[in-house]
């Protein structure tokens, strides 16, 4: 290649990586939106906004949430993965986010067109059913759905690959019940269907299910992740004999790829330092919620982990597309 040419292009990568320190310097300059790709009241929704007035105050910038639900998350993650790579769009990513890939292969996006910048908190998962349901806890109704002439659960979901829709696979896989599961557009949706008796259990973050179960209004079957310093009463489903039940709600900020690094580094670090702040961790502790404090190699890591810990259960589940 000739040394003009080899000349011309350096310069174009000096200029490049000047540009891009000139963003990160000015950044923010205009509003920052969190797109949240489930509709308002769910566990992603309700942590999103929590951590949004943080951060704005951190960054001295205007936070909006925005709501753009449907396809198990897929609609607001293809959104963001159309939005320039300037540090102003962000998504309120779920599990379902590392994993929508491996379930459907229409996904109007590429996994790699988005990129991890920072967990917000892993939100423990609690398999509800309504007061009426006569049983106690998750093993007691599988005992009796065993009994039943008709064994067949339906199971609410927030869609495909949504959290709830993995712990319905789960405990078909486990229990060998006929579990039906139907798909809504968000958790919230999902657990108003088992208040109002239109399905017979769903699985939900417990920042959306505690204030509930206090009210009488679900019943509590088990939590699918650690003991709840806020709930010890409910059983853990390893305690009731199924560790394989295992899942959180984790939910953590992504970015378009191509963003600069100095940008997503900020973002990171106000992420950080909201998880430590009083009205945080007072919110979070209510509900035995683990607030986020990784950096963005160790979350890139830990969504690494759960593609591949949560694709063995797509596989043998058979999980498909809606």
């Amino acid at each position: 290649m000739p040394s003009k040419i080899i000349g011309t292009l350096a310069l174009s990568a000096i200029a490049l990586c000047a540009i891009n320190a000139h963003a990160a310097d000015s950044w923010p300059s205009k509003p920052i939106t969190i797109v949240v790709p489930f509709s308002p009241g769910g566990a992603n929704d309700l942590v999103a906004r929590l951590y949004a007035k943080q951060i704005a105050n951190d960054l001295k910038a205007n936070v909006i949430v925005e709501n753009r639900a449907g396809a198990g998350g897929i609609v607001g993650a293809a959104y963001v993965a159309r939005t320039p790579p300037d540090g102003y769009t962000f998504l309120a990513a779920s599990n379902g986010t590392v994993t929508n890939s491996l379930i459907r292969s229409d996904q109007p996006y590429k996994d790699e067109e988005i990129e991890p910048v920072a967990l917000l908190s892993i939100v423990p998962s609690v398999i509800v059913a309504n007061p009426s349901n006569p049983a106690a806890d998750l093993k007691d109704l599988v005992e009796r759905a065993k009994k039943a002439a008709d064994q067949r659960i339906t199971f609410s979901t927030a869609g495909m690959g949504s959290t709830p829709d993995f712990v319905g696979a789960m405990v078909k896989l486990e229990t060998g019940l006929n579990v039906q599961q139907i798909p809504y557009k968000s958790g919230s949706e999902g657990v108003t269907a088992v208040v109002g008796g239109q399905t017979d259990m769903t699985s939900e973050a417990s920042i959306v299910t505690l204030p509930l179960i206090k009210a009488g209004k679900l019943k509590a079957l088990a939590t699918t992740w650690d003991k709840m310093p806020s709930a010890p009463e409910i059983k853990t489903t390893a305690e009731l004999g199924f560790p394989n039940i295992r899942i959180g709600h984790w939910e953590g900020l992504y970015a378009r790829t191509g963003t600069p690094p100095e940008i997503l580094d900020k973002v990171n670090a106000a992420v950080r330092k909201a998880s430590q702040s009083k009205e945080v961790l007072d919110t979070l502790n209510a509900s035995s919620i683990v607030p986020g404090t990784m950096d963005r190699a160790e979350f890139t890591k830990f969504t690494q982990d759960e593609r591949a810990r949560l694709g063995k259960v797509v596989k043998a589940a058979h999980m498909q597309p809606d």
